[in-house]
């Protein structure tokens, strides 16, 4: 994929976020705000709390609502791809105008299936982009529902930017307490404290979290230093690192099993790949079983791999071992 077709892509931002987090109030103030973005925002019709009840068309078709902000707001009453496609051509006709797609996610769906539409549907890819994940935590009672659901692990480990919501409830030393655990559980996600309510829309687009060229977020320096805690958190990561190069056939070999027996649990993946007699670097980008790869320049430096793993249980030695196996 050429960078100039694939800034020709309409970018996309998932939202995601337990019951109550906030989503709903930062998806209100996109729609209501005049931020100056045409943005079309999805809501999935499972979620707890719709968008304002004004702002939706009770029907049992899709619907697409214009807002007097310049944004549109749809809900999914079936498949993403399919109003995906229909927003693609009403924007072509000139019915819908937008530059922009924000997708909120149930709050108690794992978002990887929704991070896969934009890999696996040739329709979808062919027009549009995913720009990166959004993950909404609330301060008041994150540490709890993180104790309590899954479903809430995979969100922070999907996470490429992680807002924290409803800091202004609680005490400071619980908000540092929870974000080091969130820090330990997905280094590589930014972490932000915001009041949903007077969220800047830029805190949430133009993430370039699934940017193929966007190498330098690999490893974040806060890998060595993140917070430790006394929680069990299933949710974890690890970075794999070589200064020797992979055998080509090897490494595609191994990693094809790796993915094939535990791309359930591997949320996300990426990094740079140092392959014998390549001349330049390879991006590997991942969620779950669909992987992407893209040469991107040549070396500067020393060559090297840099690999991140996000996911849940997983046996990091064992992991680690096989990939030393494939080193030449």
């Amino acid at each position: 994929m050429s960078d100039a077709f694939f800034d020709s892509l309409i970018p996309v931002t998932i939202v995601t976020g337990f019951l109550g987090a906030g989503k709903t109030t930062l998806l209100n103030r996109i729609l209501h705000e005049d931020h100056k973005h045409r943005i079309a925002v999805i809501e999935n019709e499972f979620g707890e709390a719709g968008i304002d009840d004004e702002l939706l068309v009770h029907s049992e078709a899709e619907q697409i609502v214009s807002m007097n902000n310049g944004c549109i707001c749809c809900t999914i009453r079936g498949d993403l791809s399919r109003i995906l496609t229909d927003l693609r051509r009403k924007k072509e006709r000139g019915e819908a105008k937008f530059d922009w797609v924000v997708i909120e996610t149930t709050g108690i769906a794992d978002p990887g299936p929704v991070a896969q539409t934009f890999f696996m549907d040739d329709v979808v890819a062919a027009y549009y982009r995913l720009d990166g994940v959004i993950t909404v935590v609330d301060a008041l009672n994150g540490e709890a529902t993180l104790d309590k659901q899954p479903e809430a692990q995979s969100q922070v480990g999907f996470a490429d930017r992680i807002l924290v919501s409803k800091t202004d409830l609680v005490d400071a030393a619980k908000v540092k307490d929870l974000e080091g655990r969130l820090r330990q559980m997905n280094p590589h996600a930014e972490i932000r404290e915001v009041n949903m309510g007077n969220c800047p829309v830029d805190v949430v687009i133009n993430i370039k979290g699934f940017n193929m060229s966007d190498v330098l977020n690999v490893a974040p320096d806060f890998l060595t230093g993140a917070h430790h805690h006394h929680h069990s958190d299933e949710i974890g990561s690890f970075l794999y690192q070589s200064d020797r190069p992979f055998d080509p056939q090897r490494f595609e070999h191994y990693f094809m099993s790796l993915v094939n027996v535990y791309g359930p649990d591997l949320l996300r993946y990426k990094g740079i790949l140092y392959l014998q007699g390549a001349d330049r670097r390879l991006v590997l980008q991942g969620v779950h079983m669909v992987a992407g790869t893209q040469a991107f320049g040549p070396w500067e430096g020393k060559p090297a791999t840099q690999l991140v793993f996000i996911g849940r249980n997983l046996p990091k030695e064992a992991l680690i071992k096989g990939l030393d196996a494939c080193l030449c």
